[in-house]
């Protein structure tokens, strides 16, 4: 064995009756621990967990990085957490200020327009649905919607070019985040061939498009409830149909108990639309006294 190692017999006796230094040792003892550990649990600890567990019940204090590089050496790894997805980062081709800035408030219809693009998955499977949708803020109604297989440009465009449709002249400010679908500069020469005013929100800022975030809550927290969803069949006949509830039967307190599309008909059938001011949040309003100049 030596020999083929090419180490000599009096190195390897040296070795072998030496002393373990006691760093070494502990890290032979905190090995079996691992070993203990990994076992016992079904193999669900990563080396943040068997860290904390191992200090939790042993009374000590290995650091995470030792752990870490012991369990490396062991082969010794979580089961539990899927390998991430690389993805390429695209960059975006434009994208513009948020000339929205959080008011909400619309005046008339047609006058804002929010949207965004949500997923729903199918139950028993390993799909997903993914719903485009165009607010109006005056009313909250939706204007368009489509429902894909795919988050891709069409999805998106598909929306737009329904909403145009519906709302011929319609100017609108149309307001989105910085998805690839919108800053696309195909999507954005639709926006200028009928005239309207992009605005996005912020990264890593969803409140900037707080109505449409709000809607998607409104969505998945009342249709679970309301329809028997079991694949993706019913699952589209659920968003479809709640989103007609939502649209002509849900009533709102702020439009005086009056639904999206009886708000809309009304306004759009007289000179000067009612005003329906968005409520203050007091808790809001005591937050910005306290903590804003």
């Amino acid at each position: 064995m030596c020999k083929q190692l090419e180490i000599s017999r009096a190195a390897y006796y040296k070795w072998l009756h030496r002393e373990i230094p006691e760093q070494e040792m502990e890290n032979i003892n905190l090995a079996v621990l691992i070993k203990e550990y990994d076992e016992r649990f079904n193999h669900i600890l990563g080396y943040r967990r068997m860290t904390s567990w191992i200090n939790h019940f042993n009374h000590t204090n290995y650091s995470k990085n030792r752990v870490h590089r012991i369990m490396k050496k062991l082969g010794i790894h979580s089961v539990i957490r899927k390998k991430k997805k690389k993805y390429t980062s695209s960059t975006p081709e434009a994208v513009v200020e948020n000339k929205l800035d959080r008011d909400f408030y619309a005046a008339e219809p047609n006058e804002k327009w929010v949207t965004d693009v949500t997923e729903f998955k199918v139950p028993g499977e390993k799909k997903k649905l993914y719903l485009s949708a165009i607010l109006d803020l005056y009313d909250r109604y939706p204007v368009a919607y489509v429902i894909g297989s795919r988050n891709n440009n069409q999805l998106v465009f598909k929306t737009f070019d329904k909403a145009i449709i519906a709302n011929p002249e319609a100017k609108p400010l149309f307001h989105s985040d910085r998805g690839f679908q919108y800053t696309s500069k195909l999507f954005q020469k639709k926006l200028k061939e009928h005239e309207m005013e992009q605005s996005m929100s912020r990264v890593g800022h969803c409140i900037d498009n707080g109505p449409i975030e709000g809607f998607w809550g409104i969505i998945k927290s009342e249709m679970y409830q309301m329809y028997e969803i079991t694949d993706e069949s019913t699952l589209r006949f659920a968003i479809k149909d709640y989103i007609r509830f939502y649209s002509e039967e849900r009533t709102q307190d702020r439009y005086h108990c009056k639904t999206p599309l009886e708000v809309r008909n009304e306004a759009l059938s007289l000179l000067v639309p009612p005003e329906y001011p968005i409520p203050k949040n007091k808790r809001i309003e005591k937050y910005k006294e306290k903590w804003c100049a």
